[in-house]
């Protein structure tokens, strides 16, 4: 219950903070009496958007990282390993260097596209030879795709300034710009996979005492697979459609929750689906503070705070522990 009223806290206060502050009676006055006061305009065109962007984005990237981390028994895994942000940051590449798109309401949806094609080509490549997809040759396949993509998408940006241009703002990762129909239009999506996370946490704790004695639990090892799969596909493929590759989000709060709670997978998405948000929304706000007259990109503010908290956690046995 702390956690949760901590969250509606920080959503007030991304909605009153910024290069112009506002009060918590004008803030409910223009929720509740839109009109065409400047405050309202402020309110409902702005920070209302980025707020639902950073509630929709922040449970997608924690719980991807969550889920990632308990599928490959990796505690340094984060979304990315499997080559979804490459993939996504190479269709967006292609989209704005080769087809012409300039509107994130155009590009989003080659950002879904890509963050799917990769994961599905680096589920397969994990395939070959067992036909049951490994974690461990999901992993090398997703750096070894993430790599080539981001080679040949720095290719295609730096021989289009404009495609360079884009690529910079989308790159660094923000919450703000985005339209709420663009929102409403992931959010079932990232809906889907926050589902598919709660329901396959209990076989997740079955799996990370051995796959042999998961099985004798009952437990379906490639069918949890898949699932985890499509969940982290759907997750980060959206968040990261919606906001860009922002990081340390997916990684940082999965350490922070085995800290409070320990190694259930249960309570561990239950609790990345409410402390994830609170966290980006934080680094939004301070985005908007350190630098109010041009505001700095998310993306950077949580790679800032988030290494050095990181690296306190990850010093702790009790959290490296999946």
């Amino acid at each position: 219950m702390a956690a949760v009223a901590l969250l509606v806290m920080v959503t007030v206060a991304s909605i009153m903070v910024g290069a112009r502050d506002l009060t918590v009676s004008t803030v409910m006055s223009a929720l509740l009496n839109p009109g065409g006061s400047t405050e309202a305009l402020i309110i409902w065109e702005l920070r209302v958007p980025r707020t639902v962007v950073g509630l929709v984005v922040g449970p997608a990237l924690g719980l991807a990282g969550a889920l990632i981390q308990a599928f490959s028994r990796n505690p340094l895994a984060d979304p990315g390993i499997l080559g979804v942000n490459a993939g996504a940051g190479f269709f967006v590449t292609i989209a704005v260097g080769v087809l012409g798109f300039t509107d994130a309401r155009g590009y989003v949806w080659f950002a879904l596209a890509g963050a799917a094609v990769v994961t599905v080509l680096v589920y397969l490549i994990g395939s070959v030879g067992t036909g049951v997809a490994n974690p461990v040759q999901m992993t090398l396949a997703g750096v070894a795709l993430s790599a080539v993509l981001g080679g040949v998408a720095s290719g295609i940006s730096l021989k289009n300034p404009q495609a360079f241009d884009n690529m910079r703002y989308w790159g660094a990762g923000s919450i703000g710009g985005r339209d709420l129909e663009v929102v409403a239009a992931i959010a079932p999506l990232i809906f889907v996979g926050v589902t598919l996370a709660l329901l396959v946490s209990r076989p997740l704790n079955a799996l990370a005492m051995g796959d042999d004695l998961g099985k004798s639990l009952g437990v379906s090892i490639v069918g949890t697979r898949v699932v985890v799969v499509v969940a982290v596909t759907v997750l980060a493929g959206g968040a990261t459609a919606l906001a860009g590759p922002i990081g340390f989000i997916g990684l940082m709060v999965p350490h922070m929750v085995r800290w409070i709670v320990g190694p259930d997978q249960r309570w561990i998405m239950a609790y990345t689906l409410v402390i994830a948000p609170i966290l980006l929304l934080v680094a939004d706000i301070l985005a908007r503070i350190i630098l109010p007259s041009g505001e700095l990109r998310v993306g950077l503010v949580t790679a800032v705070v988030g290494a050095p908290i990181l690296i306190l956690l990850a010093r702790r046995k009790k959290v490296s522990g999946l």
